[in-house]
C-alpha cells in the first residue's frame, strides 16, 4: 500500500511516497517500507505490540495535524485507523538487531498519509532508540 509521507524519516527528507508491505503474508510482526522512488531504500518495520503491550506515547499536535487525526495517543479508539510500526536495525546473527522505540513511524489507513514521530526520551523512559530485539523475541525456537 503506498503512502504520501508527510513527516519524513530522518535523514530521508527527499522521499515524498513510500510502499508498505508484509514480509509475511501469514504474520503482521514484521513490514518492509520501501521508498517509491529510490529502489534502494528501504526499512525493516516491526509491530511495537508484538513486543510489549505498554507502548503508548502522546502524539504531537503538528503530527496529528497532518495526519488528519483526532486521537491524543498512538492507541486511542479515536485513531482506530492509525498503525504504529518501529525501525529495526538488522544485524547479524539476528539477535544482535535492535528496535527503536523512541522514533515510532504512524500509517494512517483511512487517509494513506505517514509520518515519523521523534518521541522526548526523558518523557518516554521505558522506550530507548536501540533496544535489543533478543529481549522480544527468542531466538533459540527458530534453530
Amino acid at each position: 500500500m503506498e503512502f504520501a509521507v508527510k513527516s519524513p524519516i530522518l535523514g530521508f527528507e527527499h522521499i515524498q511516497k513510500m510502499q508498505l508491505e508484509k514480509i509475511s503474508k501469514d504474520d503482521d510482526t514484521f513490514m518492509q517500507l520501501k521508498s517509491c522512488e529510490n529502489d534502494g531504500i528501504s526499512f525493516t518495520l516491526v509491530n511495537p505490540y508484538s513486543m510489549r503491550s505498554d507502548y503508548e506515547f502522546e502524539i504531537p499536535s503538528p503530527i496529528k495535524a497532518l495526519l488528519e487525526l483526532k486521537g491524543k495517543t498512538n492507541i486511542d479508539p479515536q485513531n482506530s485507523k492509525l498503525v504504529t510500526l518501529n525501525i529495526v536495525c538488522i544485524r547479524e546473527p539476528i539477535e544482535e538487531s535492535t528496535v527503536n522505540f523512541l522514533a515510532p513511524v504512524l500509517f494512517n489507513f483511512e487517509n494513506l498519509t505517514m509520518a515519523q514521530v521523534v518521541l522526548e526520551n526523558f518523557k518516554y523512559e521505558n522506550f530507548g532508540l536501540s533496544e535489543p530485539i533478543s529481549k522480544f523475541f527468542d531466538f533459540s525456537k527458530a534453530n
